[in-house]
């Protein structure tokens, strides 16, 4: 990685001034910081409330769930959509025979790889704001693409350009009215940005976190793929500043709200307004307004999904579905019992299973059997304990809201 670094300081480099991204914070004199503190406070004790709510046993599932659900949100920012049930089929190595909708899948495997890779502590230490991180993060997502999707045309020569995984950029690139900042400079900005955003205060870094997700996009590292770049580096920091256990997600609530995250993204392109427009050459009313809607973002999605989760809701729609199910045939009699059990306790031993529906050993195992083969329950060996699944087929029924109803 350092190699690549390297050679982008050969680059052409124009030697611009990395003043030219300024400011990166919102100053502590500026009238939108009450505001904003007042929003990364409530954030984090919303985050960590939310957190704290839910049992042990379920962290992991709805971990993977929210997993699958900030890869489809985030690759449909990009004009990406791959349905929610055909990402979970690739992650069981079952691919379409239609080539795009394969190379979608992959692509969906790939962002699900990485971000599992970060949730296990793949970016501690701050290194999610670092270059190496964000390289790290590159390489990772591009490394798993197909070869089909690590093409990109450039829409002046509409010439076949090959993107490396986790190498720097070495061609100027304009992305709508931003004209990025020249190949050579690259590793000057993102050393800039790193002494910035890797030594704030965690109060500070909270407040900051728009603000860095935006100006990794201004300066475009990468020939293609910042975007989700950018909205993994954000999910990994979020991850260590608010302890969130990735069990919600802002790519959910910027892909219900697109047309304005984009929007807001390219006022802060836009040059200093005024006097009054804070001091950088820069907007600052600009990065306060998208840092105001990105922050409120957080605090719905987190809101959203406190409310999906309740525990007496959620057991209500998963029995309802069991009981349909055993009505058409699909599962044995009382496999709702041991649904219900699951859910109070969490886990269950698989020799727990006949008792706690006053069954046969039998019965007990046709009844486990029939829910592991339906995907909703799991276990990590035949001997261990029974977990709860919230498998992505499902969602429309266990988690109503959290795909659109048409992916659902």
């Amino acid at each position: 990685m350092k190699a690549d670094i390297e050679a982008a300081k050969r680059a052409a480099d124009r030697h611009e001034n990395t003043s030219l991204m300024e400011p990166l914070l919102i100053g502590e004199g500026s009238r939108h910081r009450v505001e904003l503190t007042d929003l990364a406070l409530d954030l984090t004790q919303k985050s960590a409330g939310f957190r704290r709510s839910l049992p042990p046993s379920l962290l992991t599932s709805l971990a993977d769930l929210v997993r699958a659900m900030n890869c489809y949100y985030s690759n449909l920012i990009e004009g990406h959509d791959t349905h929610p049930v055909d990402i979970e089929r690739a992650l069981k190595n079952d691919y379409s025979t239609d080539a795009r909708k394969r190379d979608l899948q992959l692509e969906a495997k790939a962002h699900i790889a990485v971000q599992k890779w970060i949730d296990d502590g793949g970016l501690n230490g701050g290194l999610a704001t670092k270059p190496e991180g964000i390289c790290e993060i590159h390489k990772r997502f591009c490394q798993l693409l197909p070869e089909n999707l690590l093409w990109v045309e450039d829409p002046v020569t509409n010439k076949k350009l090959r993107m490396v995984p986790g190498e720097l950029r070495k061609r100027d690139v304009r992305v709508g009215d931003h004209i990025t900042i020249s190949p050579g400079a690259l590793p000057r900005f993102l050393e800039r940005f790193t002494r910035v955003y890797g030594t704030l205060g965690k109060t500070e870094s909270i407040i900051s976190m728009a603000a860095a997700h935006h100006r990794l996009l201004w300066i475009h590292p990468f020939l293609d793929g910042n975007g989700r770049v950018a909205r993994l580096m954000s999910h990994a920091t979020m991850l260590d500043l608010l302890d969130t256990g990735a069990v919600w997600s802002v790519a959910r609530g910027l892909a219900r709200r697109v047309a304005e995250y984009k929007a807001l993204l390219a006022n802060c392109d836009l040059p200093r307004r005024n006097h009054l427009d804070g001091r950088g050459n820069l907007s600052e009313e600009a990065l306060a307004e998208f840092t105001r809607f990105f922050l409120g973002v957080c605090v719905d999605q987190v809101d959203f999904m406190e409310s999906l989760v309740q525990p007496d809701r959620l057991r209500a729609r998963i029995l309802l579905w069991a009981e349909e199910e055993i009505r058409l045939g699909h599962l044995p009699l009382n496999s709702g019992g041991i649904l219900e059990a699951i859910l109070y306790r969490g886990e269950l031993p698989r020799g727990d299973a006949a008792a706690i529906v006053g069954a046969s050993d039998r019965q007990g195992r046709r009844i486990v059997s029939a829910l592991v083969d339906r995907g909703v329950l799991t276990s990590e060996s035949p001997y261990a304990p029974l977990h709860l699944v919230l498998p992505a087929a499902l969602a429309s029924r266990w988690m109503p809201g959290l795909f659109p109803e048409k992916a659902a």
